[in-house]
Formats: C-alpha cells, sequence, structure tokens
C-alpha cells in the first residue's frame, strides 16, 4: 500500500505526538489572526463562533493527510480545494495564492519550531523533508512557485511574513475569541506558548514578550514525558471538549 507519506518519515513523528501538534496549533492560531487575509475566516461566521474548532479542522485536515494512504489524501486535500471553491463562489471572489501558501508555510515552519522545541534539533534533511511533504500537498492545490529548497523556504518565508500579516481589529476580536472560548488561564498559556514558538517578527507584531514564563518549565515537562506522566500536565491544562481529540493525535 502506497500512502501520502512514508512510513519512516520524521513528518510522521513529528505529527504522530499531541503536544508537538499542540504547539502548532499555537503558532498558527496567531498567523491566522494577523494573516491579511483573515477576513476570509470570518466571511461565513464560523470561525469567530468557534475559533479552537476551526483551528483544530485545520490542524485535523494535516493530520489525515499525513497519515493516509496516497489517495485517500489525495482525495482530502481535493475536498478542502471543493470547501474552499465553494466559499469563493459565494463571496464572488477568489482567495489569493499567497494566502494559501501562507497557510502551508506556517504548517511547515510551526511543525519544524514545535518539534525542535519539545524533541530535538532537526537536520537539515529532515528540515527538507518537511518542506518536501507540504510542497505535495501545495502542488495538489495547484500552487505554483513553492520553494524547492529549505534555504529556498527560509527566504520565502521572510517575504510572505513582512508582507501578509498585520495587527488589525480582526486580529484583536479573534485573540476576544480565543480568551472568551479558551477561558482566562488557558488563554493566558497560549500567550505564553506563542512567546515560545513564535518568529520574532511575528510576536513583535502581537506585542508579546521576548521571554516566555513557560520557558523553566518545558525540561519540566519534558522530564515529566520521559517517564510517562505528560497525561497529569494535559489533563489538568487542556479543555475538557477537545481531550479526546487530542489523545487520539498520539500515533508515534
Amino acid at each position: 500500500m502506497e500512502y501520502f507519506v512514508d512510513k519512516d518519515s520524521i513528518v510522521r513523528e513529528i505529527w504522530g505526538k499531541s503536544d508537538t501538534i499542540l504547539m502548532v496549533f499555537a503558532g498558527a492560531s496567531a498567523e491566522f489572526a494577523l494573516n491579511k487575509a483573515v477576513d476570509w475566516l470570518y466571511f461565513t461566521g464560523k470561525l469567530p463562533k468557534d475559533p479552537l474548532g476551526r483551528l483544530f479542522s485545520t490542524v485535523n485536515y494535516a493530520r489525515a493527510i499525513v497519515f493516509s494512504e496516497k489517495d485517500a489524501a489525495i482525495k482530502a486535500i481535493d475536498t478542502i480545494n471543493s470547501i474552499h471553491g465553494s466559499v469563493e463562489k459565494s463571496r464572488g471572489q477568489n482567495i489569493p495564492e499567497w494566502a494559501y501558501k501562507d497557510v502551508l508555510f506556517m504548517l511547515i515552519e510551526y511543525s519544524i519550531r514545535s518539534y525542535e522545541l519539545l524533541q530535538r534539533p532537526l537536520t537539515v534533511i529532515e528540515k527538507q523533508e518537511v518542506l518536501n511533504v507540504f510542497n505535495n500537498v501545495g502542488r495538489r492545490m495547484k500552487l505554483e512557485s513553492l520553494p524547492l529548497t529549505y534555504s529556498d523556504f527560509l527566504i520565502s518565508r521572510k517575504t510572505h511574513l513582512s508582507q501578509n500579516l498585520n495587527n488589525s481589529k480582526l486580529t484583536k476580536d479573534l485573540y476576544r475569541q480565543y480568551r472568551k472560548h479558551l477561558g482566562f488561564f488557558r488563554y493566558r498559556l497560549l500567550l505564553e506558548s506563542q512567546i515560545l514558538l513564535l518568529p520574532d517578527s511575528v510576536r513583535q507584531m502581537l506585542n508579546l514578550r521576548k521571554t516566555s514564563l513557560l520557558t523553566p518549565l518545558v525540561s519540566v515537562y519534558k522530564l515529566f514525558r520521559s517517564i510517562k506522566l505528560d497525561w497529569m500536565i494535559k489533563e489538568v491544562l487542556l479543555p475538557s471538549a477537545y481531550k479526546q481529540d487530542i489523545k487520539q493525535m498520539n500515533i508515534t
């Protein structure tokens, strides 16, 4: 059976751990809010009503693609295209290609940053593998001029961050929704996680501190995980509505 992502790929290792995926979620939640195309996410009204659900939906689609047999993964990507096409038809406009690339790029970067924060540094070859996998997704979505090497990706990513992000009224509204749906404590945890993870330019745009209060606790978490007690921390910290979904994310 042929899989969309090779069974030995580092991408499966990254996306088979719930804690890594949750950090990808933290980074994506920041950039979704800042993206100049965030109005598209508001168009249907679903994002402000359920921001956590919508972000988990994006993450779950990515996971489905990573672990699916090739034909099923292609079908999932085509479903994403179909959903976007329906929204475009309703609005009478096309979602700009750079907005699609922004989502692809954030999944690439936060996959790498999250794994390196919680696990170990990745080699250049492993980072290239992450890029290759998501480029395959992008090509199926008919995106053009994707960066072919990791060094090219870093250049493209920097350009996108400088051109396509803005702290707007919708940014502030979406963060209000995060706070409303997470509650004060978990909202602060989200912000501290973002400080750990975000590129400097993104962090500064959100007016976040340079140093996270969670920094000294990362080593403690790794210790708990090494003795298989990390579930205790997750039980306390995670929203109860998503605990089962998060448990099912652990594959590797």
